[in-house]
């Protein structure tokens, strides 16, 4: 009789808390939502394939309209072709949850860009679901009378231990890296969006044991644009592995470093967190035209950390 009670308490607890998630999740929705992700390529392994499930299982009980990713979709070697074997390991059989057959909208990470960087573009014509345009793109979503601009950006290429190291990044040394930073400076002066988030791989500010000229080249190539405009609400990036909100007392703009949807990293605080965590994850952002929600998510769909922006 015992056994009987608990197995029965046991399928109890499986039926609500689901139920539970659901709730908490739905109260979360707004006109228009969608999924920030990054760094997932591990063919499975680590978290990847709880996290997925996760965000399929939240999709079923929210309106998400897409997804972004950051960068990194592939690990280590990147791809070399359209039909390379780890677009289904790394990405097709893994996000394979009905509410997933949504646009993805990618850019590419530093990994990447240690194979065949055109491929993700082109990958474009093989996938009903991939979209990417570009290495470089920009993108306006409305819904219900509210207008979002992603832009969406390619930063390796502006960074020079990228460019330098030839052999291990071929073809960072091949873009025309000024051009992107042009092209940066003129979309965000003609964005009338209500939001304007700016998309890329590498952090401006975070805390990392990686190269610190990382850092200090998005600075001074990207953040410097960024600050000149008054209308960027985020900058949003992966590349770290870990969770990472930052505020500059300089600057009206939230940095945040998404974290890894497979495998994720110890962190700290620097000058400027508000929040930060180890946690594997993804992120919810959740807009209307008053306010704009990143809910940072962990691996099992509990929000860590909220960043909120208000008009």
């Amino acid at each position: 009789m015992k056994k009987l009670f608990l197995s029965l308490m046991l399928a109890l607890c499986a039926v609500i808390a689901p139920a539970q998630d659901v709730n908490t999740w739905k109260a979360l929705e707004k006109p228009l939502n969608f999924y920030l992700c990054n760094d997932l390529g591990r063919n499975g392994y680590y978290d990847q394939k709880p996290i997925a499930e996760t965000m399929g299982r939240m999709a079923e009980a929210i309106d998400i309209e897409f997804v972004v990713a950051a960068g990194d979709v592939h690990h280590f070697e990147g791809v070399r072709s359209t039909s390379d074997p780890l677009w289904m390991t790394n990405y097709e059989l893994i996000y394979s949850h009905p509410d997933l057959m949504l646009p993805w909208y990618a850019i590419c990470g530093n990994h990447e860009y240690r194979g065949n960087t055109q491929a993700v573009v082109d990958y474009t014509q093989v996938s009903a679901r991939w979209n990417v345009p570009a290495r470089y793109y920009t993108k306006v979503m409305e819904e219900d009378g509210t207008t979002l601009r992603l832009v969406m950006i390619d930063t390796s290429p502006l960074l020079e231990k990228y460019r330098k190291d030839t052999e291990k990044y071929p073809d960072a040394c091949e873009q025309d890296w000024q051009k992107q930073l042009a092209w940066i400076d003129s979309v965000l002066t003609s964005a009338k969006e209500d939001w304007v988030l700016v998309v890329g791989h590498h952090p401006i500010y975070a805390d990392t044991d990686k190269s610190e000229s990382e850092r200090t080249d998005m600075q001074k190539n990207v953040d410097s644009i960024l600050r000149r405009h008054k209308n960027v609400d985020m900058y949003l990036c992966g590349h770290i592995h870990n969770f990472q909100h930052i505020r500059k007392p300089d600057s009206s703009i939230d940095y945040v470093v998404n974290t890894s949807g497979s495998l994720a990293r110890e962190v700290k605080p620097i000058d400027g967190t508000v929040f930060c965590s180890p946690a594997t994850g993804f992120s919810l952002i959740t807009v209307d035209k008053q306010e704009l929600n990143l809910h940072m998510m962990d691996k099992d769909g509990k929000v860590l950390h909220t960043v909120k922006r208000t008009k």
